[in-house]
């Protein structure tokens, strides 16, 4: 797996890093595929007791890689579509890990990226880092993410995040629930995991796992509906005039035509 690398310790500390340090950890098919892999793989092994998600460079995750994003404008409806559910059933898996999951992040959680972060059970950030849902400058929308972002921050903040495609800062991240801490340097943040993972390791593992698929089965009944109908609307919105025009124009390095001067 050439886009993530991973690691297991002898007490069953499994380290899953994204490894495109080159393009700022940036999603593309392989990555998708390597995540949903490898998440299959840590739901099944009861030797694995705690993963750390964490990234190499200085970026934890750009978002959606350019020539990934280049490929989907070509797409037809339906290949849209597929590609959707890919990533939508891969925030899924990761989301269902039974393992605790405890994310590290620094320098940019920039769309998928917030994803990932919303994914994570426990998430430290260095007070540095920013963020951004900033799908809609594009002309789409952060569907396949929406239902594990507003699990995570509400609705509230996701109105005002999803529609804005606003920078914010890891302050505003941890005020609103998407971070619960924050370090102020790369040793911090190395401090803040040996702490959590020691913690984590003193619980029962089937308690734990337990635990999540309680939160779990409070929430939406219709689970499968609900992510098959945003990863429909995000196949529909790229296939779109605005957001083929949108992507274009990030593409194209202009100012898409709704931007005025």
């Amino acid at each position: 797996m050439h886009t993530i690398k991973t690691s297991r310790n002898d007490d069953g500390v499994f380290t899953v890093e994204l490894a495109r340090p080159e393009v700022r950890n940036a999603f593309n098919e392989d990555m998708i595929a390597d995540l949903q892999k490898t998440f299959d793989r840590i739901a099944k092994d009861e030797d694995i007791r705690v993963v750390i998600l964490r990234s190499s460079g200085d970026v934890f995750c750009a978002g959606g890689d350019l020539n990934w994003m280049k490929k989907g404008i070509a797409l037809s409806a339906a290949e849209n579509l597929n590609d959707t559910r890919r990533l939508t059933r891969m925030f899924e898996t990761m989301n269902n890990c039974p393992k605790p999951v405890v994310g590290f992040a620094r320098g940019a959680a920039i769309g998928g990226g917030v994803g990932l972060v919303s994914v994570c059970d426990y998430v430290v950030c260095e007070k540095n880092t920013a963020f951004s849902l900033s799908e809609v400058r594009l002309g789409i929308i952060p569907a396949c993410i929406g239902p594990f972002v507003i699990a995570k921050i509400g609705e509230t903040h996701a109105r005002a995040l999803f529609i804005s495609a606003e920078r914010f800062t890891a302050t505003r991240a941890y005020e609103i629930g998407l971070v619960h801490e924050l370090a102020d340097s790369a040793t911090a943040l190395e401090a803040a995991q040996n702490r959590i993972v020691a913690n984590l390791l003193q619980c029962g593992p089937n308690a734990m796992a337990a635990a999540k698929a309680l939160i779990r089965g409070m929430k939406n009944p219709d689970r499968p509906a609900v992510l098959d109908y945003v990863a429909k609307m995000l196949a529909d919105l790229r296939v779109m005039p605005e957001g083929q025009e949108g992507i274009g124009a990030f593409l194209g390095k202009r100012k898409p035509s709704w931007i005025k001067g």
